[in-house]
């Protein structure tokens, strides 16, 4: 596995008197896909806020390719390749496909204000179609994001994420709400992307089999804590995890 992309350190998040993330570290190293799961409550999505910019960490630092940006904005993070999806999806309904596309591929260029006033496209046509046929979207290109099942919907999230060749994508419960057919085709695309693109990310999810299959490595949180790290494999075996998350 290659260089050190992003390295969490002792990070630490509370609210009032109750601790949310307790000291996790980590690293995603390049070209990986890291699954981070744990259950409800655990503090993966505090977690993931904090490295992100939404929340600022009560302690402990976050380095983005050796370079310390603990509590940076988003829209600044995403500046430096960082992209994410959320739980909630994040497209805009009445606008059509490649426009949600070519929309967050701005998010890479400039300030809101460029985007709402500046070129429609500015030069992002030609990767927004490149997104639309390696996620298979090409008969849905013209279509309003309204007019998409929520699994196309997300399909077309996942798209918008890896917009413009970010450095690192978090993703959000990807697997969320999806049905098996669609789950399985986004799974694909995205064991594709990793592979055929060498895309770095780390996946949060509830649904344990899509993260066994699709990550290279998991780190499993609970009660804000970091209880263990491996391979899928050395996880599913892992008595502390079988006790805290797995239940078999």
């Amino acid at each position: 596995m290659g260089t050190t992309i992003l390295e969490v350190q002792e990070l630490k998040k509370s609210f009032g008197g109750i601790s949310a993330v307790s000291g996790v570290s980590f690293d995603v190293r390049d070209g990986e896909i890291l699954g981070i799961i744990g259950p409800n409550g655990c503090g993966k999505s505090t977690l993931f806020n904090c490295i992100l910019g939404q929340l600022r960490p009560t302690a402990g630092r976050v380095f983005l390719d050796n370079q310390d940006v603990t509590g940076l904005r988003p829209s600044e993070l995403n500046r430096r390749g960082v992209s994410r999806t959320f739980q909630l999806l994040q497209v805009f309904p009445q606008l059509s496909v490649h426009e949600n596309l070519i929309l967050a591929g701005q998010e890479h260029k400039g300030t809101m204000v460029s985007r709402l006033f500046g070129s429609r496209d500015v030069g992002l046509t030609a990767e927004a179609n490149r997104m639309i046929a390696f996620f298979r979207l090409q008969h849905l290109a013209d279509e309003k994001a309204s007019g998409l099942s929520y699994g196309q919907q997300k399909l077309l999230d996942a798209a918008m994420a890896f917009m413009a060749g970010p450095r690192l994508v978090l993703l959000d419960e990807p697997a969320g709400g999806v049905n098996l057919t669609m789950l399985s085709h986004l799974e694909e695309r995205l064991r594709a992307i990793n592979a055929e693109q060498g895309a770095t990310f780390v996946v949060i999810e509830h649904n344990m089999d899509f993260v066994m299959r699709l990550c290279t490595r998991v780190v499993v949180l609970a009660e804000g804590q970091k209880i263990a790290e491996g391979t899928p494999a050395e996880v599913r075996a892992n008595p502390t995890v079988i006790e805290a998350y797995l239940g078999h």
